[in-house]
């Protein structure tokens, strides 16, 4: 498969649509998760998805960052939320495993189930 040349303006009007997308779908997965499942598979559900969101924008900044280091220095900060992103994510699915706060199922499917905003883009 063959990809065309993609000119800056279309990366940066995807670059932009991406954390609608991504918080579309988690209010409609957390609507659905509601009316299917009640109100703890929600709370389960927006979780895992606001887990997402968040790791997400960490990931963005950290990427601009890092492309932008040869101007200037990555901060501290940035590189802190860049490494921990995943130890993030395994607390809360390990928390929410262990403990039966909310469906273990719902924040799994909640954290990975923005995969589908990712892919409409």
């Amino acid at each position: 498969m063959r990809i065309g040349n993609i000119d800056q303006a279309t990366l940066e009007g995807a670059e932009a649509r991406l954390p609608r997308w991504m918080m579309g779908f988690a209010a409609v997965g957390t609507l659905l998760a509601f009316l299917l499942g009640g109100a703890r598979v929600a709370g389960g559900f927006g979780l895992g998805a606001a887990v997402a969101i968040l790791g997400y924008s960490w990931l963005h900044k950290a990427v601009v960052g890092l492309m932008n280091a040869g101007r200037e220095r990555p901060s501290r900060m940035m590189l802190g939320q860049l490494l921990s992103r995943y130890p993030l994510a395994i607390a809360v699915i390990f928390v929410f495993y262990r403990e039966n706060w909310l469906p273990f199922e719902a924040v799994l499917i909640g954290l990975l189930g923005l995969i589908a905003g990712d892919l409409r883009e």
